[in-house]
């Protein structure tokens, strides 16, 4: 393996109005890294609260800061930090996300600095908004295959979130970035393309926090626009994977299925999470049923054999 000194790492922070509730943590993990050959690109979604000003106050070789003169969405605006990006490598950190000081150091040392990775990744842990660690998932990927990574994926081993995540910044340039086709799996999407053609590198460590909240936008989308992007997924991941298609077909429908009723659980209002519900098991092969309906079901030997004659799929769903 060709080693090399030093590479650059841009860490790409797209914003908008969130200084004050979690930009400045965010921007303060990147900030303080061990590894100081970095290049931080903050990209302001035209936010309407002080975070020009913050910005503007700050004098740091290390940070770019650019305010777009309207606000453009995330998806372009997560682009945007791409295209500026000198890097060797590429971070894209959500504002509301955090990397430990060291995070960028261990990636290069674990590389050993090489500079043809498509994707590097750490182990994640999620975090509540007041910084709480929720629950940590060491990143178990190392030397598996690309059938065997998208395997231990669908059965929780390995976590796949943004902010633990390293991109080959000439090779996301080269598959075309984050596609605004899927608004929200653009990570997803490029990980997918970039575990297809180039190698990964799997660091175990915890190095990373992706925080949980009422704002983010994992909780505040319907549904049914996560059904939709799981099944776009699926099938892009089985043109790119003809070989891992039966695993994607099976074991991968029942993990966006899961997934999805995940999502369903979290609405509020009764009869909207029914509505929910129904949406994610029309839309899948997969059913759920609530605990206490499954316990009553499962141990009924007339409908065992409907199941069984049906060829019915059931998820037992667990959080």
């Amino acid at each position: 393996m060709t080693t090399n000194i030093n590479p650059l790492v841009t860490i790409g922070i797209p914003t908008y109005n969130r200084l004050d509730s979690y930009l400045k943590k965010a921007f303060s993990s990147a900030l303080n890294q061990t590894y100081k050959n970095v290049e931080i690109i903050v990209s302001d979604n035209c936010s309407n609260d002080n975070t020009e000003a913050f910005f503007q106050s700050i004098s740091d070789p290390h940070l770019r800061y650019f305010r777009q003169n309207q606000n453009i969405g995330p998806i372009n605006n997560y682009n945007y930090c791409l295209e500026q990006a000198n890097g060797d490598y590429f971070l894209l950190l959500h504002d509301d996300d955090l990397i430990d000081e060291d995070f960028v150091e261990i990636c290069m040392e674990g590389a050993n600095n090489a500079k043809d990775y498509g994707i590097i990744r750490a182990g994640i842990r999620l975090i509540d908004d007041r910084n709480k660690t929720l629950r940590e998932s060491r990143n178990q990927g190392s030397n598996l295959s690309t059938e065997e990574y998208l395997k231990a994926w669908f059965m929780g081993k390995v976590a796949w979130y943004l902010p633990s995540t390293l991109f080959n910044t000439k090779m996301l340039k080269r598959i075309g970035g984050f596609d605004p086709k899927y608004q929200l799996l653009p990570d997803i999407v490029a990980l997918v393309k970039l575990e297809a053609k180039f190698k990964r590198l799997d660091i175990e460590d915890v190095k990373a926090s992706f925080r949980i909240h009422s704002e983010a936008l994992t909780y505040t989308a319907k549904v049914k626009d996560w059904c939709g992007e799981y099944l776009l997924l699926s099938n892009l991941m089985c043109d790119l994977m003809p070989d891992c298609e039966a695993l994607i077909r099976s074991e991968g429908m029942r993990f966006f299925a899961l997934c999805s009723y995940k999502r369903a659980k979290k609405v509020k209002l009764t009869f909207k999470r029914l509505t929910a519900n129904l949406l994610v098991f029309k839309m899948f092969s997969y059913r759920y049923l609530p605990p206490f309906i499954e316990n009553l079901f499962f141990k009924n030997a007339l409908f065992c054999k409907i199941r069984k004659l049906k060829n019915l799929n059931f998820l037992k769903y667990k959080d």
